[in-house]
């Protein structure tokens, strides 16, 4: 049986819309995602897509139902740690978080992967095992990016809380206190953050920076 051309025509249009529309569906459940989880006011879209583009491509996580997001591009005045109970689509928790003391003032503006650089480091990071050290209870976290922060564990960068990590440093210094690179939590609520995502759920740490974003394998797959 003869094809017409407008018969291949039809048919290559199809294909085209119907693998076209992949991404599109998958970016829509996101932004569906986020609306319902109410975060147009705490997390951009932006920042929540990557977030969950990349837990997606996590094999290894023992509690997929929460999410945790630290934003970078915000400054150290807000609260940019983010806890996320995906299950339910809530945000559970909202709290200040420190940066790296070389990483930049009140804007965090320079990362690393380096041991003793005293700087943030971005990306997605699975959380480990609690222990008890110089800065009281805290989280250890294994970096996920070869190059970007797997040197997380050989640097020590950890999940604590911290006395610099507060309403009253801000009121005293215009920004809050910072760590040797570790997202450090207010005294005050961090043991209770640190139990809800320990033992194997997704961290992911964003900033406005053109190396993470063209060297992160979690963003090449997208």
């Amino acid at each position: 049986m003869k094809i017409s051309v407008k018969a291949y025509i039809l048919v290559f249009i199809f294909i085209i819309i119907s693998f076209g529309n992949k991404p599109a569906t998958e970016n829509f459940d996101i932004h569906q995602l986020w609306i319902e989880c109410r975060l147009d006011q705490e997390i951009s879209f932006k920042v929540f897509n990557i977030a969950i583009t990349g837990y997606h491509q996590i094999n290894n996580l023992n509690k997929r139902s929460i999410i945790s997001i630290i934003d970078f591009s915000k400054p150290s005045t807000e609260k940019r740690f983010f806890v996320i109970d995906l299950e339910n689509k809530k945000l559970i928790y909202k709290c200040f978080v420190a940066h790296g003391k070389n990483s930049g003032e009140n804007y965090p503006k320079s990362f690393s992967n380096q041991p003793e650089s005293l700087k943030s480091s971005l990306g997605f990071f699975l959380t480990a095992e609690t222990f008890s050290g110089d800065h009281g209870y805290s989280l250890r976290l294994n970096g996920l990016e070869k190059g970007i922060n797997d040197n997380a564990r050989v640097r020590e960068i950890v999940i604590h809380g911290a006395e610099y990590v507060s309403e009253e440093f801000i009121k005293k210094y215009g920004r809050l206190g910072r760590s040797w690179g570790c997202p450090a939590l207010p005294v005050e609520i961090s043991k209770e953050i640190i139990n809800k995502i320990s033992g194997g759920s997704c961290l992911f740490i964003y900033a406005d920076d053109s190396y993470y974003t063209e060297n992160s394998v979690f963003l090449s797959r997208k």
